[in-house]
């Protein structure tokens, strides 16, 4: 009786040790859930809506103009951001807001990327912190879960920006 109870018991922590893999892999390399919060990617992600973010592209250096991405904040390492991809290493980008009068130009350096919210009015991204270090990023945004009316791919920007500035 004790055996079959301690049989059964090492089995459970067994399999308990063996899905928790599979799901610690599955979140680190294939991709996570994120809800996304705050008005800088509005009208493409408005507040609180659920997103798929997948992993291989970053891995496999496939983020490309216009994609949507889950980064590491760099002013709070422990929260995520959720911005357009504007410019790749090289690229000329503009630094400035829409609404200075005078616009300045940046390059972007090498492993780099430059990040901007759809809502450029509402929007702390790379104008404010500059460049993003390419491992930074966590993920491509490819899917827009919920709300169900919106459900769907996620591809261009809704003003159809998806080269750097001028």
């Amino acid at each position: 009786m004790l055996r079959r109870a301690v049989g059964k018991s090492l089995a459970f922590v067994g399999f308990t040790i063996q899905y928790g893999c599979i799901a610690h892999c599955t979140l680190e390399y294939i991709g996570e859930l994120v809800v996304c919060s705050g008005p800088s990617m509005e009208p493409t992600i408005i507040n609180h809506d659920l997103v798929f973010s997948e992993r291989l592209s970053r891995h496999f250096y496939r983020i490309e103009k216009g994609d949507i991405v889950i980064v590491k904040s760099p002013f709070d390492p422990r929260m995520n951001i959720c911005k357009r991809v504007i410019g790749l290493e090289g690229d000329k980008v503009c630094a400035s807001s829409p609404s200075d009068t005078f616009k300045t130009h940046t390059y972007v350096p090498k492993g780099h990327v430059w990040l901007e919210g759809d809502n450029l009015r509402n929007s702390t991204d790379s104008r404010a912190y500059g460049p993003v270090p390419y491992a930074l990023i966590r993920g491509r945004v490819c899917l827009k879960l919920w709300p169900p009316p919106s459900f769907g791919r996620l591809s261009k920007s809704p003003t159809g920006r998806i080269i750097p500035r001028d």
